[in-house]
């Protein structure tokens, strides 16, 4: 017997992608670049983990270990942000420069920015003990306004890099930050954005549009289905991930068998969703669309569609088509998208 309800396959999916980590940060320990360095640094501060923190540096960034940690004793939180790193070669090894912005929380707010200096001696013509690719130094000042701004352009003393996304930065943190334990991170498969321009029903029509980032991350796929996490930037600089409405649904087939014919389809309430499957922005239309098949033809399969207003996605029309028949002939189940 095949999926009982849409229900039960709207749970299949989430079951592929995981629930994010609300409490601590998946653990990353990743030397392989410069901007993966830095982030496991932070994450191993966000941890509370200083004594492998410590580790990333070639040359202590403090005397002992104990006056290291202390100086994160207030520190609740880091949130980071990377640019673009340089790179030049010099007696046999290669040096990384790398531009960064971090924002540290604790009995208050902080927004630090600046540079971390990094080397790795090439790996061919190392010996016993193999040393990685290390910190050799950092250098962050206090800076006045979001991350997003501080982000800077390039180090001293390094060629002119290209313009930094900074929203697309931060959406970048915070995805690496949550998601590393349910979603597969693939070279190549560079998250999507959209800037979104929009009004509030309060609005009055002179004033100014509002201003939003739409950011769409590949998580993880199955045999027919690919799905997507969602992050969006507001108009006031808040960077949260996107959960979308589904409606529950109570799918009955003739003599309980889902090989035979769909009796009736019942919305008995709504869920959310933290990723969709097949998922595409319109932004002509600023709709998301997304597609989940519950088999490879998909002859069963759902089509939800969610649309931007008020500055959050609004799902509006939701389509079943819960009969393994061989023929895509979906029912609407949830429509707020046509007029009455």
């Amino acid at each position: 017997m095949r999926f009982a309800s849409a229900a039960f396959a709207l749970a299949a999916f989430t079951a592929l992608t995981g629930p994010a980590s609300a409490q601590q940060e998946p653990y990353l320990d990743d030397r392989s670049t410069p901007q993966a360095l830095v982030r496991s640094l932070y994450n191993a501060i966000n941890r509370k983990e200083y004594a492998r923190a410590y580790a990333y540096f070639a040359n202590p960034p403090a005397p002992t270990l104990n006056d290291y940690a202390k100086g994160y004793d207030e520190t609740e939180a880091v949130t980071l942000i990377v640019g673009t790193p340089a790179q030049e070669g010099a007696a046999g090894s290669t040096f990384y420069t790398l531009p960064i912005a971090i924002s540290a929380t604790g009995a208050n707010e902080q927004v630090f920015a600046g540079c971390y200096t990094m080397r790795l001696a090439i790996p061919q013509i190392q010996g016993d003990p193999y040393r990685p690719l290390a910190i050799e130094k950092g250098s962050l000042a206090p800076v006045s306004g979001p991350i997003e701004t501080a982000l800077p352009a390039s180090c001293p003393d390094s060629p002119p890099l290209p313009a930094q996304n900074a929203v697309l930065e931060r959406a970048k943190a915070k995805f690496m930050g949550s998601r590393l334990d349910s979603c597969e991170i693939e070279e190549g498969n560079e998250p999507q954005a959209w800037d979104i321009s929009y009004h509030y029903t309060s609005d009055a029509e002179s004033e100014p549009p509002r201003k939003a980032t739409l950011i769409r991350f590949y998580c993880s796929r199955g045999a027919y289905n690919e799905v997507h996490v969602y992050y969006l930037a507001d108009d006031i600089g808040q960077m949260r991930e996107l959960h979308f409405a589904v409606p529950e649904l109570d799918i009955h087939y003739e003599n309980n068998d889902s090989d035979a014919k769909v009796e009736s389809i019942n919305v008995i309430g709504f869920n959310t969703e933290d990723g969709l499957v097949n998922s595409e922005f319109d932004p002509a239309t600023n709709t998301i669309g997304s597609w989940s098949k519950w088999r490879g033809i998909g002859d069963a399969s759902s089509i939800g569609k969610w649309i931007f207003r008020n500055g959050d996605f609004t799902l509006v029309k939701f389509e079943v088509d819960a009969s393994y028949d061989g023929e895509i002939e979906h029912q609407t189940v949830v429509d707020y998208d046509t007029p009455p």
